[in-house]
Parts: C-alpha cells; sequence; structure tokens
C-alpha cells in the first residue's frame, strides 16, 4: 500500500511480558485445541457448532442439512487465521498438519465456478446472492479471504490462497458498477476489508477496486438492502430484523457522509477499517475525514471506559451520545476487535499515535475480559456491572452470562479473540523506511531490518510496577534511523534517557522520537508515574452521574462479591481518600496489582426495613474496599461486579 508505514512480521517478534505473554501463549496451548474440539462439536455441554460437520456435508463427504448459524463457516475461517498467525510467531507448528487437512476439506467443499458457502451449497443451492441482508455470503467470504491471507504469509502455501482468489473473482464477475453486475452488498461489511488484504498480498487491483465499490455503493438511492427486504416474500433469517433500519447496516448516508458512529457495532468497525485502508491505498482526502470523524464520534461519545461499544443489547447496536448503560449493554467482545483493527488503520493512515491509546484501552480491557485465564471460557458481551440473580432469560437481561460460557450457538467471539492476540505482535510495533514505532508497552523483542540494516529491539515494559520502560536497540550499521515511542497521557511527568542520561526528545504526533546515530547497542528509558486514579464520566452519561470508575494506567479495574460482599450498589467510594497498591491476586495471570481504597456501605434505608418504600432512615458503615483489573473479573468464584461506583461527594 502507498503509506509505507507496516507491522513486522509476526516471526521478528517475541512477547515475554508477563500478562500478555500468558495470553499470548494461551491461544497455541489451550485456545486453537479447545477451539477444533468446539468446531467439531465434541466439548461436553457446549452448544453445537455443526461448522467442520457442515464442510464434509457440502463436500459430499457426509449426507445431512445444514446445521447451525448461517455463517458458521466463518468460525472456521478464524480458528485457521488464529493457527496462521501462531505458525509465524513461532508457537503453532503441531496445528499445521491438521490445517492442511482443513484446508483440503475447504477446497473439496468449493463449487466448480468457485462459490463457497456451506450454508447455500447445502440447503439453499438455487438462492445465492438473494438475501445480502441476512445471508451473509460475502461476509463469509471476507473471513475466509482473511485467513488465506494470513496462512499463506506464515506458510509461503498456495493452496488456501488459491481457493481465496477462486471465489473472490467469482464475486467479481458477480458484483459491480459494469453493466449487468449486481448493484447490491453484503449486509454485515467484512468483505470490503478482506479484499484490500487480498489485494496487498497479490497486487490485483481488481480487489482493490472492487473494495471500494462495495463501500461506495452503500447508502445511495434507492437502498438495496431495504428494496430486497421489502420485496422477499418468505420470513427472514434473523427474526430481530423486524426492527431493521438503514442506520443498522450503515446505509443510511453514504460512506464519506457519515459523520456518527450508527448501527451494529462489529458491522460498522469492519466497514471503518476498510474505509480507512481505502483512503490510505487511494489518497482519498474526504474518505480519510470520514474516518476521522467516525472515530471522534465512536471514542468521544459512544465509546465505555473498557473500549467497550454498542450500547444497546437489542441488535447489537450504536444508539444515541452518552447512552452507556452499563447492565444491559452490549460490548461484544468482536466489536472491541473490530475498535482495534480500526484504530491501528487509523494510526497508519494518519502517523498518530492517540490512536493507540485507544487500541490499548480496548485490549486491556474488554478483549482480555472475553476470554477466561483458563483460555477454554468466554464472554459475547461485556458488562460493566453483573448482578447475577437479574441475568435472566425471556428478559431484557437475557443476553448478559454472569460467568463465562464453553461455546455458543454464535460463536464469532472466541475465535476472533484468538486471531488477535495470537497476531498481537503487530498492535506493537510498526515501522516505515526510517523508523520503528513503539506503540504499546509490552514486553518484547524485534528483531527487524531498516535502511538494509539488521536491528534488534528489546523492551522491559515495567510501568505499572516501577513507571519504567526500558528499550534496548543494537543497530548492526551506521544508517540513522528513529524509534518513535507512543507517549500515552496516563503516564505523567514522563522523561526519557538515552544511557543513563537525561534526553529532550522531540514529541512528534503523539510519539517521543528517539534518533539512533550509530551502529551498536543504545539504552533508552522512559520514566513517569502510574498511579490509581478515580475517573468520572461526561455528566450527560446519565448511568454514570454521581459515578466514579478506578483506573490504573489502561486497566479499569472492578469490584467483584469475593472481595467486597453482594449488594455493591450499596457501596460508596471516598474518592478523598488514597488508593493504595497492593499484590496481585494469587492464581491469576500477570503482575496486575489489586488497589485498595476507603468507602462506605449504605446498611438500611428505611425506618421499616421490611418494607418496600417508606421513610427514609439512612444508616453507614465504613467499608475496606478491594478492586480487581476489569480484565480478570468473573475467574474466581462467581457473583456480582461493578465498575462505576457511587461516589462519597
Amino acid at each position: 500500500m502507498k503509506n509505507n508505514i507496516h507491522a513486522p512480521k509476526l516471526s521478528q517478534i517475541r512477547i515475554t511480558d508477563p500478562l500478555f505473554g500468558r495470553y499470548a501463549a494461551l491461544v497455541a496451548e489451550q485456545m486453537i485445541p479447545y477451539q477444533w474440539e468446539a468446531l467439531n462439536d465434541r466439548v461436553p455441554g457446549a452448544e453445537k457448532s455443526h461448522c467442520i460437520e457442515n464442510f464434509r456435508i457440502a463436500a459430499g463427504e457426509l449426507k445431512g442439512t445444514h446445521g447451525g448459524i448461517v455463517f458458521g463457516d466463518t468460525d472456521a475461517y478464524k480458528w485457521l487465521e488464529a493457527v496462521a498467525y501462531c505458525i509465524e510467531n513461532g508457537s503453532g507448528a503441531a496445528y499445521e498438519k491438521t490445517a492442511d487437512e482443513l484446508i483440503a476439506l475447504i477446497g473439496r467443499a468449493q463449487q466448480s465456478d468457485g462459490y463457497l458457502n456451506t450454508y447455500y451449497t447445502i440447503d439453499h443451492p438455487g438462492e445465492r446472492w438473494t438475501n445480502l441482508t441476512e445471508g451473509h455470503e460475502l461476509y463469509s467470504a471476507g473471513h475466509m479471504i482473511e485467513a488465506a491471507v494470513a496462512y499463506h504469509q506464515a506458510t509461503g502455501k498456495d493452496a488456501f490462497l488459491n481457493i481465496a482468489c477462486r471465489f473472490a473473482d467469482l464475486i467479481d464477475t458477480v458484483f459491480g458498477p459494469q453493466e449487468g453486475k449486481h448493484k447490491g452488498y453484503c449486509g454485515h461489511q467484512e468483505i470490503e476489508l478482506a479484499l484490500m488484504r487480498l489485494y496487498g498480498v497479490t497486487g490485483e487491483t481488481r480487489y482493490r477496486d472492487l473494495a471500494a465499490y462495495f463501500i461506495e455503493i452503500r447508502g445511495h438511492e434507492p437502498n438495496y438492502l431495504l428494496e430486497e427486504r421489502k420485496n422477499r416474500k418468505e420470513e427472514g433469517i434473523f427474526p430481530e430484523f423486524r426492527d431493521y433500519d438503514a442506520a443498522y447496516a450503515q446505509t443510511h448516508l453514504p460512506a464519506k457522509e457519515q459523520t456518527t458512529a450508527e448501527g451494529h457495532a462489529v458491522r460498522a468497525m469492519y466497514m471503518y477499517s476498510a474505509m480507512a485502508d481505502i483512503a490510505r491505498e487511494c489518497g482519498d482526502d474526504a474518505m480519510k475525514n470520514a474516518c476521522k470523524a467516525l472515530w471522534e464520534s465512536v471514542t468521544k461519545k459512544r465509546m465505555y471506559i473498557t473500549g467497550g461499544i454498542g450500547s444497546s443489547g437489542h441488535l447489537e447496536r450504536f444508539t444515541v451520545d452518552y447512552d452507556l448503560p452499563n447492565d444491559r449493554m452490549y460490548c461484544e467482545t468482536c466489536a472491541s476487535v473490530g475498535l482495534m483493527m480500526f484504530g491501528q488503520r487509523m494510526a497508519s493512515l494518519t502517523k498518530h499515535a492517540k490512536y493507540y491509546d485507544t487500541v490499548e484501552r480496548a485490549l486491556c480491557n474488554t478483549v482480555l475480559s472475553g476470554i477466561s485465564a483458563s483460555g477454554n471460557r468466554y464472554f459475547y458481551v461485556n458488562p460493566l456491572e453483573v448482578w447475577p440473580e437479574n441475568c435472566l432469560p425471556s428478559t431484557s437481561m437475557s443476553h448478559v452470562m454472569p460467568v463465562r460460557q464453553p461455546w455458543f450457538a454464535c460463536s464469532c467471539c472466541p475465535p476472533n479473540a484468538a486471531r488477535t492476540l495470537a497476531s498481537l505482535g503487530q498492535y506493537i510495533y510498526a515501522q516505515d523506511d526510517k523508523s520503528i514505532y513503539i506503540n504499546q508497552f509490552i514486553s518484547s523483542t524485534l528483531r527487524t531490518s531498516l535502511q538494509d540494516a539488521e536491528v534488534a529491539l528489546s523492551m522491559e515494559a515495567d510501568y505499572m510496577q516501577s513507571g519504567s520502560v526500558r528499550i534496548s536497540v543494537e543497530a548492526g550499521a551506521h544508517k540513522p534511523f528513529t524509534v518513535r515511542v507512543r507517549v500515552p497521557e496516563y503516564i505523567k511527568k514522563p522523561m526519557f534517557y538515552l544511557d543513563g542520561t537525561r534526553i529532550a526528545p522531540v514529541i512528534e504526533s503523539g510519539y517521543a522520537v528517539l534518533a539512533v546515530s550509530r551502529a551498536g547497542k543504545q539504552q533508552f528509558e522512559l520514566r513517569g508515574e502510574v498511579r490509581p486514579v478515580f475517573v468520572a464520566a461526561n455528566r450527560n452519561v446519565r448511568a454514570d452521574a454521581g459515578r466514579v470508575a478506578l483506573t490504573l494506567g489502561p486497566y479499569v479495574y472492578c469490584l467483584e462479591q469475593a472481595d467486597n460482599g453482594d449488594n455493591l450498589a450499596c457501596v460508596y467510594a471516598d474518592i478523598a481518600k488514597p488508593v493504595a497498591s497492593n499484590d496481585p491476586q494469587k492464581g491469576l495471570p500477570g503482575p496486575l496489582p489489586q488497589l485498595g481504597f476507603e468507602g462506605v456501605r449504605l446498611t438500611r434505608s428505611l425506618e421499616k426495613e421490611d418494607a418496600l418504600y417508606g421513610e427514609p432512615q439512612f444508616e453507614k458503615t465504613v467499608a475496606h474496599l478491594t478492586a480487581m483489573p476489569y480484565c480478570l473479573w468473573g475467574n474466581r468464584e462467581p457473583g456480582e461486579m461493578l465498575v462505576w461506583m457511587k461516589a462519597l461527594i
């Protein structure tokens, strides 16, 4: 792509961080084998996937009908993508044979013209491209393409990439602006960013042009998806789509005219990611400006403090500015993965570090919270307040699970989290012709080349404990370059040192620019203060009025019943008292401390305690409270959880 900032290969990066190294290792050690069993319906007590079975039926190797969700094929594709990243980062060699066998099965399920979708091949062969609103054909194709690109880059093998190109070529003959072609587009965006990745690895401009077409045509009249729904006589796939509107799939306006984040949160993030790719590749300033406006809308008015997005449990969507309820929101794990993807692309498009602040927020909170410490239990929805007893089926709370689940009927989130953590190195580092960018403070090593010279970089990020990030750079030749280090707001009084001597680097686009001017080894260090901070929300966030959250660096903290008793709604935080940093909870990943602080607990509210309502009589007692990192909640005994606490004001 034309802007030459890019992520290094995963084979060049090793993650040594005690927290993220553990989660990254979990992908190969636990998540990939566990999810393979789930895809084959071999996890006792878990909802059936039918995924691999569907491919076997589509290939003519089994008899039967399609089972599971309409886009269930994508679980296999994301699993393969995670395997590819693990092979590339050096942890997944044991799964290559299984992956090759699955790819061969996928190839046998592909139709003679290149078409590949088990739902339509098995049960609806004559209905291709007739239900783009709900059928997810192009969405599924997109995840297949992404996996094929990743697998080709990791292994050098072409079989999967050839399958993907055959399907992409078919799609290109069916859709487009040319006379006689289908003028539709997918109800769930994904094909667009996938085609841009395919263009990047093949250089085939048809894929780039088709991606741009799919983005450009959305939002123009007549609205294809609304017209399709109007003209369809049979019942749809998803009953909840009775409330479908143009904004749900981001077709309410042309892409370049959109300024507010609307509709289904995952669809939006995948679309915005593609828009950023197209703006970057094509030098499209109007598209770039739309991306900036949409980013501002999400992060300044429609995002949770945890980096979660999607405030409505119904249709998993954005609503209006500052509507951020804590107990019945959605905050799907996939949506925060999408937010990370969008942020990474915006940083690449603009070369500004600020986008990685939000990437970090989503990663350190919602994405990690979606996975158990053991790697085999998952949240689909990531609430900020849980009262387990009221998470009842057949109510407005039915989508909120108080404990992580072994699998889901719609299991897009577990393999999405796996592929994200397996490719985590590409969120830590980036580079261009003259610079290495450090975007996340995650202890790791990087071996790369810059201006035809070898560079070895080692980062020890101890900022949560000592306030220090040490960066050792060894250059193999006398060819000057820079290391650009993101300076986040939560590091107070930042100071930089070179080989022990304080320096004053230029801060440019949110990065401290550190010059490497000679061959050999140099030691840079960032020192600063990272302390616990109580945070309030904008007063227009009605759900959080008079409440505070507790943060330490990028990590949001929460109260759990295991430490603080039940009915956490009766707890008030004393924000005038200091917060103590205590030892980490034993048995949980990483060195994140527990935080201790003072507050009060409401012990009585009525004159007659057995009444539902009555004369107020408030009594309280001192409470010694313990907060846990939100990303680690729910890994002990089940119980209540609370992020936003009432404040003593």
